[in-house]
């Protein structure tokens, strides 16, 4: 969608500061011990108790009402009995929808202690989404931010996940622009336009750039086993720079 009164944009911030929200108060319950499933009742609590409804339960009829990933999970990870240990890297991803109006974001959150390395992958991953926040203007090509996606995975040796995007959010939880690619696209000269609202997401894993489908039908994982990890802001496109909607 694209926002045109106040009214909207004061909808939308409401709904963003719910699931930035959400996200706090589950990364904050990250520890050796806990299970997926008690995370996202946690989750799931700070939504009922705003009245915000379960944007995965509502459109696609999840199992859960957010996404949890553990490793090698992507995305679309269903929360349950599995219990995260040591060394594990969890990607949240809460979205909701409250008075028709829908955001979406997401992290991945080590459990210490974690390696080097995979310390380097959120690191970068979570950098190339500062570095496309920072570029996004009205009339900026889609594709630049699918560059700069492209040269922090190179900095540090990981791969971009070319099969997940960023899409278009707010009356719908996936909604026109769809797949803006998290790599460079020369094809794709379809250009930001102010108002815009974008669930911009970044993906990279240590050595695979496709996930498929596990047998749960859901889950998302890496082909070769390794790590993934996930950065992700609800924003509203503006010349003075984007206004991120997901901030609690």
């Amino acid at each position: 969608m694209s926002i045109s009164t106040p009214e909207e944009l004061e909808a939308l911030l409401k709904i963003g500061r719910i699931v930035a929200t959400a996200l706090k108060e589950m990364a904050g319950r990250v520890a050796p011990g806990i299970t997926t499933g008690e995370l996202d009742r946690v989750g799931q609590d700070v939504l009922e108790n705003h009245g915000a409804r379960s944007a995965p339960q509502l459109c696609v009829s999840f199992p859960r009402a957010t996404c949890i990933s553990v490793n090698d999970e992507a995305a679309h990870g269903i929360p349950g009995d599995r219990t995260l240990h040591a060394g594990d890297l969890v990607n949240l991803d809460v979205s909701a929808e409250l008075n028709g109006f829908f955001a979406d974001t997401g992290a991945s959150f080590p459990v210490p202690p974690i390696s080097d390395q995979a310390e380097r992958l959120c690191r970068q991953t979570r950098r190339a989404l500062d570095r496309c926040l920072d570029s996004i203007r009205p009339g900026h090509l889609f594709n630049q931010t699918g560059l700069i996606v492209e040269e922090e995975a190179r900095e540090g040796d990981f791969q971009v996940i070319r099969n997940l995007c960023s899409h278009g959010v707010g009356r719908w939880l996936h909604e026109e622009p769809r797949q803006i690619a998290n790599y460079y696209d020369r094809r794709d000269r379809r250009r930001f336009k102010e108002g815009m609202v974008i669930a911009l997401e970044t993906f990279m894993s240590l050595g695979s750039d496709w996930v498929a489908e596990a047998e749960d039908g859901w889950t998302l994982k890496t082909q070769d086993g390794g790590l993934a990890a996930q950065y992700e802001h609800t924003i509203v496109v503006r010349p003075e720079g984007p206004l991120i909607v997901t901030q609690a």
